[in-house]
Order: structure tokens, then C-alpha cells, then sequence
């Protein structure tokens, strides 16, 4: 199982790379994550310049994609070229988006009667879009899911864990990565942000 991170101009370094860095830790259970990105290479909100691992055009091969956050979102959404390159498809794809990746969910229509989580500052552009904001980390309903705060992205990585291999994988890297002498908290505060996110509205 492939996963897009779809990573952007002028991105958040912790919400592409948290998220991919907890995804492939599932490597060997056959869960891999790729940077993917509309250039060769980006360059982060702080200047540090990645090279993709894949074309913008692997979101249509992956079996789940997540959309993250930057500074440039609102150029992103404007940009219809960029935009007809994410042909997402919630029946077949998991479909997920950090902070203000939630505004290119909803540019793609995909948030028309689901609600979001977002960062603060993006809240108001993603709501004038008539999406409904919710003050918690993470939110999913069916094969969308959003996450809102840059350390949500363990989450919104939590989330694509427990879907496709089950949660006992997901805990397994939770465990690991979790600071010495907090390990039960965080497996629990990850599973528990996730849980509550799935019924909320249901």
C-alpha cells in the first residue's frame, strides 16, 4: 500500500515529514510513504529545499493520499493547473489533509458535507468556503479525514495505521517513537484522538 504525502511550495517541514516518517516505520508490513510533489524539488516555510520522491501525478496510483499544509495554500487552491493534478477518489482512496491542506480538500469539493479541522490562521478561508470548522485535532468521516495543529499529523499518520493494517501496528509505532517514560500516553492520546474524531457527528 502506497501513500502520497502531497507536499507543496513553501510547506510545513512537521506536517509532511512527521506524518511520513510514522507511516514508513510500517515499511516491512507493506505500508510506504512517498513525499510527492508538483516540482523536482520545494522549498519548505523555512528554506530548506526537498527533492520529491514521486510526481504530483502518483496521487492517482496511491492507495492513500494526505495534502499538507504551507504557507502557500491559498496559491495552491487559486491554481486551477495545480489543482486538475489532484483527480482524488474517496471510493478507492483514503484521503487525508493537514492544517491548511484542508483548504485544498475543500477547492476539490471533497468537504461538502463533511466537516474539517484546521490551523487557526486557515479557519476563516477554509469556512468561507461553507465548511464547518470543529475545534478538535482530528475529524474523519468515511475515507476523509483532517487534522488541525502541526502535531496533529501523528494523528492524521495514526489514522492511516489503524485503517489499513489495524491498531495494534499503529500502537507498535507509537510505542517506539513516543519520549521515554511517556510511552502508554502517547499510544493512548494518538488512538483516543483518532477514536473520538471518527464518531463525532455519527
Amino acid at each position: 500500500m502506497q501513500v502520497a504525502v502531497v507536499t507543496f511550495d513553501g510547506f510545513n517541514e512537521l506536517d509532511s515529514f512527521i506524518a511520513s516518517a510514522l507511516i514508513n516505520r510500517c515499511r516491512e508490513d507493506g505500508l510506504e510513504a512517498f513525499i510527492t510533489t508538483p516540482t523536482p524539488v520545494v522549498t519548505s516555510m523555512n528554506g530548506v529545499e526537498v527533492t520529491g520522491q514521486r510526481p504530483m501525478e502518483f496521487v492517482t496510483e496511491a492507495e492513500v493520499v494526505l495534502i499538507g499544509s504551507g504557507v502557500k495554500a491559498r496559491e495552491v487552491v487559486a491554481d486551477d493547473r495545480l489543482i486538475a493534478r489532484l483527480p482524488l477518489d474517496p471510493s478507492r482512496q483514503l484521503i487525508g489533509a493537514q492544517c491548511s491542506g484542508a483548504l485544498v480538500l475543500a477547492r476539490l469539493g471533497l468537504l461538502e458535507d463533511v466537516p474539517a479541522c484546521t490551523d487557526v490562521k486557515t479557519r476563516p478561508f477554509v469556512e468561507a468556503r461553507g465548511v464547518t470548522v470543529l475545534d478538535t485535532p482530528f475529524h474523519s468521516e468515511g475515507n476523509i479525514a483532517t487534522a488541525g495543529g502541526c502535531l496533529a499529523s501523528q494523528y492524521l499518520a495514526t489514522w492511516v495505521m489503524t485503517r489499513t493494517l489495524g491498531e495494534d501496528a499503529a500502537r507498535g509505532v507509537l510505542d517506539y517513537v513516543a519520549p521515554v517514560g511517556e510511552n502508554r500516553e502517547t499510544v493512548e492520546r494518538a488512538l483516543s484522538a483518532v477514536r473520538s474524531g471518527e464518531s463525532v457527528l455519527r
